[in-house]
């Protein structure tokens, strides 16, 4: 297994139950993303840190062994990973405002009288 995918199941692992209620909500998200954004922010936030720390503790360690160059790659692929089972994770903190309504143009007539 290789690293990053390693690190993943790792960090899956220990946050299943973290993981789990994101994946419910990541499912409601996916078929109403207007109801669900508030939602689906508010628990991506806390599922963000989570990859993040996990993000930092894979790339620490290669830096640590001299592959320090290859973290940016070894990044992606560990994001790219997460995004097999979340494809929506990058839409956690996307703000939907209500359109307001414009009023509709016209032009004042100038009376010349």
């Amino acid at each position: 297994m290789t690293k990053f995918k390693e690190y993943y199941q790792r960090m899956m692992d220990e946050n299943k139950e973290a993981f789990e209620k994101f994946t419910k909500i990541h499912l409601l998200y996916s078929t109403n993303p207007e109801k669900y954004q508030a939602l689906f922010n508010e628990e991506g936030k806390k599922i963000l840190e989570i990859i993040r720390e996990w993000e930092n503790k894979l790339c620490n360690q290669s830096e640590k062994a001299g592959y320090g160059t290859f973290t940016n790659k070894l990044s992606e692929k560990f994001w790219e990973e997460i995004r097999k089972n979340f494809p929506k994770i990058d839409f956690v903190g996307i703000i939907v405002e209500e359109k307001k309504e414009e009023p509709t143009f016209y032009i004042k007539k100038i009376n010349l009288n």
